[in-house]
């Protein structure tokens, strides 16, 4: 199915779905979804931070599940820049079979070293996407010897690691109010070798794009907070058609000033980058706070108008009703909870 911009079809296939439609996952490989961040050299999009954010934001709005998938498993594929050309040309061969990374941002495992490879084992929770994935991204401490490794603060050396999904056990443990459709299940890895070439570190670059620069935690707050606005923006249409629109006033306003702010941070991280200059740490918790707070006051907006909306938006038919359900699960994503 040749679903173009249909954003009501979209909306229509994704509406209530445990998992991704193939029509819509077929979609998502047309529009190289997957490949916001990756350079057109590997057959990606290769965006600038803005504009890769402008279209996280769009697919937000469409539909939740839509928007977060596409959102973290784009953003795994961001981890491109942290291997090697040789690697990555590997990985990205092939532009008839789209590649789609995803995984656990947590360490809950052991690597094993072993001359020049690692033997991987532990369970992961929390990779979105997971039923779509090619390969899964984890976090794992590093032991040698029979010793876990440490530094030189006494805290344990962890690196991250790319498996193919077939060396991958899904738990499908995900039964979440909202999101369903992101499957974000755990999984598990059972003394799984992998070479020391398909390790790699978050702020470990070796691509030149200027996206690439971009501190990961920064590019993590802005990618998960531009699905908040991109909810509370389907939220605020929807509730248009059934109350007042003076009564949605301060909504539309938090969700302005939230876009305004992500502009803003994006546009700095891109003249900052270009500029060669480096990212003050301050700075960078800066926009961690701003998106924190930003994301504390759409969500009460959102539950003042909620509240006004009678039963009709509790219903399980109408859109409303996901809508919120999608948002508040998002909300409990470790970075954006208070």
């Amino acid at each position: 199915m040749n679903l173009g911009h249909n954003i009501q079809e979209l909306r229509r296939l994704c509406f209530d779905a445990d998992i991704l439609p193939d029509e819509v996952l077929e979609w998502i490989a047309t529009e190289n979804l997957w490949n916001l961040w990756v350079p057109k050299t590997y057959g990606g999009m290769e965006l600038s931070f803005s504009e890769g954010l402008n279209k996280l934001k769009a697919l937000a709005k469409i539909d939740g599940s839509l928007g977060w998938t596409g959102t973290l498993c784009s953003g795994a594929n961001y981890f491109i820049g942290n291997f090697t050309n040789e690697v990555a040309a590997e990985i990205f061969s092939n532009p008839e079979k789209p590649v789609c990374f995803g995984g656990s941002g947590g360490t809950f495992g052991s690597a094993e070293l072993i001359g020049d490879s690692y033997i991987i084992s532990g369970k992961w929770r929390y990779a979105t996407g997971a039923p779509y994935l090619t390969h899964f991204t984890l976090n794992a401490r590093i032991v040698e010897n029979g010793k876990e490794l440490k530094h030189q603060d006494g805290s344990p050396q962890i690196r991250s690691f790319l498996i193919p999904a077939s060396e991958i056990h899904i738990i499908e443990d995900w039964n979440t109010m909202g999101l369903k459709a992101s499957a974000t299940h755990s999984f598990e890895v059972r003394d799984v070798i992998v070479n020391k070439r398909y390790s790699f570190l978050y702020d470990h670059y070796y691509l030149p794009q200027p996206v690439f620069k971009i501190p990961f935690s920064v590019f993590a707050d802005l990618t998960l907070w531009v699905n908040y606005v991109g909810m509370t923006e389907h939220f605020l249409e929807q509730a248009g058609a059934i109350i007042a629109k003076d009564k949605l006033n301060d909504l539309a306003k938090v969700i302005f000033t939230s876009a305004k702010q992500i502009d803003r941070f994006s546009e700095k991280m891109e003249n900052t980058v270009m500029a060669g200059k480096e990212f003050p740490q301050k700075y960078i918790q800066n926009i961690h706070e701003e998106a924190v707070a930003s994301v504390h006051r759409i969500s009460n907006e959102i539950i003042r108008v909620y509240s006004l909306l009678g039963i009709k938006a509790s219903r399980k038919d109408h859109p409303l009703n996901q809508i919120f359900t999608d948002y508040f699960t998002a909300t409990q994503h470790h970075i954006f909870r208070q």
